[in-house]
């Protein structure tokens, strides 16, 4: 009796947590089997089947069936690791009493069943749900890698420049001595929040109507960007953070705000129904970015606001060693709430850096004063002091002066990094450059990101201007390894400072 009791408990348990994590509303879908080797098929299936609700079960049939020949936790390992699953068990009871169990929404088998006898087509049949055959597309067989491509950085590609730290004085031993540092380190950080979501595609060749790309999407997953993940990277650099932002009132501002908790970043996000949670939507195809669509607000945000978040700033900062303006223009930091931030951490001794991206909008990085480090692309420089000739040294002393920062950190793309600190000159220089570390980057579009957060942390423990500056191009470096926005940790970069 035991015997027969104890497997239908543990289903009768996996159905209770299935129902707890997939939430009340979302569509479960069951899909089940040996799973002895995963192979392509199988990644079509699942991925047909996962297009098919919001949570994919999967059932991995226990050691006593008869068609298995790999123990069960290792085949359980092969399914949890494809990326289209959210749940996978070992199915110790028959599926059709685990479906009549958890009912779920849509059971799943492969095109070869179809002309069989099935029972678990009455119990379907029984609440209501479905039962669908289909061996996926072949499109989908790739798909796993593709998100590979979305979630492994590329560190192969990486050089690390030695002249640099012996013109500067300083060795790796010592840069993996700031980062085990970081650790000590409360950080504040204030601005836009943005939700980057990359689509993945499959061309399917040219509109025979007009001149354009026909794709459809196969794919997508969300990001946490903006300044959101410059808070993430601090934490996943080992700091203590509290990151303040403006959202909407809407399931976007959710999905950041749970991500932001799961990254274990404090994350205090002020409504503001006047706008949407940002976010930019990214259409690939085989590796490239197609389209980019921005659903966003640029207004200043209410006095009102203004006032909330000063309030609930002001206990942070006295506790803060350093605060990060993360501005991407889009209305978070207007200019008074900007100057009252600063009055606050000048108050309290409180090290300050600022970033203000300018890339389809109107930016001016100059207007953060007194800064400890600024990092601007050279375009973000020349925006600020309206000069679009000048050499770049030229340009980096004269955006120093005008925004009264400390150091400022020219970011080149391809070219790499300008380094200008006329308060700190190392062995009489006042400016030096280091090229990308990263040859065969994926996506630029955190390298900004990174390098600032790190550089900006290296400073807080006491690294030079220079030690910060070849931190925060290695960190960019391995960020840019990879596809989307992925908290950096200061495991990677001790791992490629060690190589």
């Amino acid at each position: 009796m035991i015997a027969t009791l104890e497997p239908r408990l543990a289903c009768e348990a996996a159905a209770a947590e299935i129902r707890a994590r997939a939430g009340q509303d979302a569509r479960i879908v069951f899909v089940w089997g040996s799973f002895n080797v995963v192979h392509p098929g199988h990644l079509r299936l699942l991925n047909f089947a996962a297009e098919c609700g919001d949570f994919l079960v999967v059932g991995v049939s226990d050691d006593g069936r008869p068609e298995t020949f790999l123990p069960e936790q290792l085949r359980l390992e092969g399914v949890r690791a494809i990326s289209a699953v959210n749940y996978s068990f070992v199915l110790r009871c028959p599926a059709e009493v685990f479906i009549a169990e958890l009912k779920p929404d849509v059971v799943v088998k492969g095109k070869e069943h179809e002309q069989h006898f099935n029972p678990e087509q009455e119990v379907v049949d029984a609440y209501g749900g479905r039962l669908l055959f289909s061996s996926g597309d072949v499109r989908f067989s790739s798909l796993d890698l593709l998100q590979k491509e979305l979630r492994e950085a590329h560190y192969s590609a990486i050089t690390k420049p030695l002249d640099f730290p012996e013109r500067h004085g300083f060795n790796f031993e010592r840069l993996a001595g700031y980062i085990k540092r970081f650790d000590t380190l409360r950080v504040a950080v204030i601005g836009d929040l943005i939700v980057d979501e990359y689509i993945t595609c499959d061309p399917l060749g040219m509109s025979q109507e007009d001149p354009t790309i026909v794709v459809t999407p196969i794919k997508s997953d969300l990001f946490v960007g903006g300044a959101g993940i410059v808070a993430a990277h601090a934490r996943g650099l080992g700091a203590q953070v509290e990151f303040f932002g403006i959202a909407g009132v809407d399931s976007t501002a959710v999905f950041a705000q749970q991500t932001l908790e799961s990254y274990e970043v404090a994350c205090h996000l002020i409504a503001d129904e006047s706008r949407p949670t940002t976010l930019k939507q990214r259409y690939r195809a085989r590796g490239k970015t197609l389209l980019r669509v921005s659903h966003l607000r640029q207004h200043d945000i209410s006095q009102e606001l203004i006032r909330d978040v000063l309030e609930r700033m002001r206990p942070v900062i006295e506790a803060a060693d350093l605060l990060i303006f993360s501005d991407f223009n889009y209305g978070c930091l207007p200019q008074e709430l900007v100057d009252a931030i600063c009055a606050e951490c000048h108050k309290s001794g409180v090290m300050m850096v600022a970033d203000s991206q300018a890339s389809s909008q109107i930016g001016d990085v100059s207007r953060f004063k007194g800064m400890r480090l600024i990092t601007p692309t050279e375009h973000e420089a020349r925006l600020a002091v309206r000069d679009t000739s000048a050499g770049l040294v030229v340009l980096a002393d004269a955006l120093q002066n005008q925004s009264q920062a400390g150091s400022v950190f020219i970011t080149m793309g391809a070219e790499g990094l300008l380094i200008h600190s006329p308060d700190t000159p190392s062995n009489g220089l006042v400016t030096d450059q280091l090229p990308a570390f990263n040859a065969a980057p994926k996506d630029v579009s955190g390298a900004g990101d990174s390098l600032m957060i790190c550089s900006a942390m290296a400073l807080a423990v006491g690294a030079s201007v220079w030690e910060s500056a070849y931190l925060g191009a290695l960190a960019a470096a391995c960020q840019v390894g990879r596809v989307g926005n992925i908290p950096l940790r200061n495991e990677e970069l001790l791992q490629e400072l060690a190589q």
